[in-house]
């Protein structure tokens, strides 16, 4: 078993992640597409109801794919807070999500500033104030999204230098514009060019539920790989990380109970509160079938994608130099044993976290600014 590494050495080269970048954009507008064009089928077939609960997936963002890992490195288990809520409200809550979305179809509501605003005789001020507050809110938040998207081409890529084809195309070495664009270019053609904000938008939910199933894998393929691969099973990781004080230490140290509670309840209403996951939960339902299938599916999925966040976090510290972001450990870890293939695959899939989330929070965004604001 090797011994802490320093930095990676092995780089993979810049225009090979741009290519990914946008090949992966490219392929998201090609499912959206094939969504739209095949809306009747979508929502006759029986796949519509995972398409749905997938979607909802939409609060794993980059942080799901990469903080989590920095988070448990540092503060053990806490990380698990942000999921326990969205757990509790979808296994234990059904009745009041259906009540909900219930009573956002027959009033037709369309955002989380229309749903607030009908509890107060559907208050104009109030359906303004409350899109004020979204917009301050989500707009930073879009901002993390970019900037997990540039700290990871950051990891991957030590320097990036444009072929001479392209030297008069100097916006091109900024890969995080290029995918900016990219998720400007999605949003417009696929979540907010329709008249009616009460339609629903199958091409963009498709395209949704496809990253999650990408990210998923994605992130389980590295847990797997840094289980039976940098290590030869759980028990060798287990005894290691037993060896080891400092990691002993973050993943054995005492729970903060008052800090569980709090960012407990904080998920467990933000799960259905946040703009993006009232848009996906409510806005976008079709029927009680895609409710009471995400009401098991995805508690399944925050569980499965959070199985190997500890292992991952606790290789980083093992293995890697201490200089290393803890945040990065997803795509470090690879590059530093030599297999940049699968970190372009794990960029991939924090790519599509990222994504997602950028997407349908700019198109719920969207919405509550042009009918409560303009």
């Amino acid at each position: 078993m090797p011994g802490r590494r320093e930095d990676a050495a092995e780089m993979i080269e810049g225009w090979v992640v741009l290519v990914a970048a946008v090949g992966y954009v490219l392929l998201l507008f090609a499912i959206a597409s094939f969504g739209d064009r095949t809306t009747r089928l979508i929502r006759s077939g029986e796949g519509r109801p995972l398409i749905y609960a997938l979607s909802i997936s939409v609060y794993c963002t980059s942080w799901t794919f990469f903080g989590s890992v920095g988070t448990a490195s540092h503060a053990g288990l806490e990380f698990l807070t942000i999921y326990i809520g969205p757990v509790l409200l979808f296994s234990l809550g059904y009745p009041l999500l259906r009540r909900v979305i219930r009573l956002a179809k027959s009033e037709r509501i369309t955002s989380i500033a229309d749903f607030i605003a009908a509890r107060y005789g559907k208050s104009q001020p109030v359906a303004a104030v409350v899109a004020i507050i979204a917009v301050i809110g989500v707009i930073p938040y879009i901002a993390l999204q970019l900037k997990a998207v540039s700290l990871s081409v950051t990891t991957m890529v030590a320097r990036f230098d444009l072929p001479a084809s392209a030297a008069h195309l100097p916006w091109l070495n900024d890969i995080t514009l290029v995918i900016a664009i990219g998720m400007a270019i999605f949003a417009a053609l696929f979540g907010t060019r329709h008249i009616d904000a009460t339609e629903h938008q199958e091409g963009l939910m498709l395209a949704i539920a496809a990253e999650a199933v990408v990210k998923l894998v994605a992130f389980l393929t590295i847990g797997i790989w840094v289980t039976y691969w940098v290590y030869d099973g759980p028990g060798e990781m287990v005894s290691k990380m037993a060896a080891d004080p400092q990691v002993m230490e973050v993943m054995t140290g005492e729970l903060a109970g008052g800090n569980w509670v709090v960012m407990t309840l904080l998920s467990f209403f933000a799960v259905i509160l946040l703009p993006r996951q009232f848009h996906v939960t409510v806005t976008e339902n079709n029927s009680g079938a895609e409710l009471r299938r995400a009401t098991w599916l995805f508690p399944l999925y925050l569980v499965a994608i959070n199985l190997f966040v500890v292992p991952i976090a606790a290789a980083g510290m093992l293995l890697l130099s201490p200089s290393v972001n803890p945040d990065t450990y997803v795509l470090a870890l690879p590059i530093a044993f030599e297999s940049p293939w699968l970190a372009l695959f794990a960029f991939i899939g924090g790519l599509s976290a990222a994504t997602a989330m950028v997407i349908v929070a700019t198109v719920a965004l969207a919405i509550m600014i042009s009918n409560d604001l303009v």
